[in-house]
């Protein structure tokens, strides 16, 4: 048997070594993933208040007219379009990192939006998409009478 030859330390020394190798080589795939565009496009952040929801989307380099925003009921839908960067002749990539083409995002709000009122405003690259809360799904306060 091939472990015959081990001690219990020297397996267990062994076993050690090679769960740190394979934690070294997960963080590697991990990040070369990452970079890949294993991620979702646009990467995006969503809070919420008791009013409204704020969606803020990375969208570098795309124009505004080149995205469109739907809302249905509790569903916002986030579509658009990088153009891939065009060459002349005798040019070649050196490194390509960058995502292009279309791409599209679909997040699950927590409650109705009043669609009708939803505002887009994009700056530096960031866009930002507030959502209001439709009045009829916003909590309503109730009164305890005492008899």
């Amino acid at each position: 048997m091939l472990l015959q030859g081990l001690s219990k330390s020297n397996l267990f020394d062994s076993f050690r070594e090679m769960e740190r190798l394979q934690n070294q080589l997960n963080r590697l795939f991990d990040g070369y993933l990452y970079r890949a565009g294993a991620c979702e496009y646009p990467p995006l952040n969503v809070w919420t208040a008791e009013d409204k929801a704020v969606v803020t989307a990375e969208v570098p380099g795309i124009a505004p007219e080149n995205i469109d925003i739907s809302v249905v009921n509790e569903t916002l839908i986030l579509k658009g379009s990088r153009a891939s960067e065009e060459f002349t002749e005798g040019q070649n990539w050196h490194r390509r990192e960058r995502a292009h083409g279309e791409f599209a995002r679909t997040i699950q709000l927590p409650f109705k939006v009043e669609a009708e009122q939803v505002e887009a405003v994009f700056k530096n690259g960031i866009l930002q998409i507030t959502l209001p809360r439709a009045e009829a799904d916003k909590p309503k306060k109730i009164t305890v009478k005492a008899q």
